[in-house]
């Protein structure tokens, strides 16, 4: 996935439609989590084994939709804020390797 392109994209999407003003970091964050609860409610009375086969069935699209909008929201928000994905999520996995060592089986 090309980040940078994608924020590119949602930005012009974004002025084009003159909604930059209400992108603000709260904004993007309290969306971000609605769009997170969105996707919960679609998960939330189902078996460990549906939730594995979900994917198969009718709810498919509107998880795919769900995580679609999770995705743009967080592209919104690290664009807004100038956050480098890339160097903060090798910071964060590199933490989590020493923090969280690999168990012997």
């Amino acid at each position: 996935m090309n980040v940078e392109h994608w924020q590119e994209q949602l930005r012009t999407f974004a002025e084009d439609r003159d909604w930059v003003q209400f992108h603000t970091p709260k904004n993007l964050v309290m969306a971000l989590s609605v769009e997170s609860s969105e996707l919960l409610e679609i998960f939330q009375w189902l078996t460990p084994e549906e939730s594995q086969q979900i994917m198969e069935g009718p709810r498919a699209k509107g998880v795919s939709d769900e995580v679609a909008d999770i995705m743009i929201y967080l592209l919104r928000l690290t664009d807004v804020l100038g956050v480098d994905l890339d160097s903060v999520i090798a910071a964060k996995v590199a933490r989590n390797a020493s923090r969280f060592p690999p168990v012997d089986v």
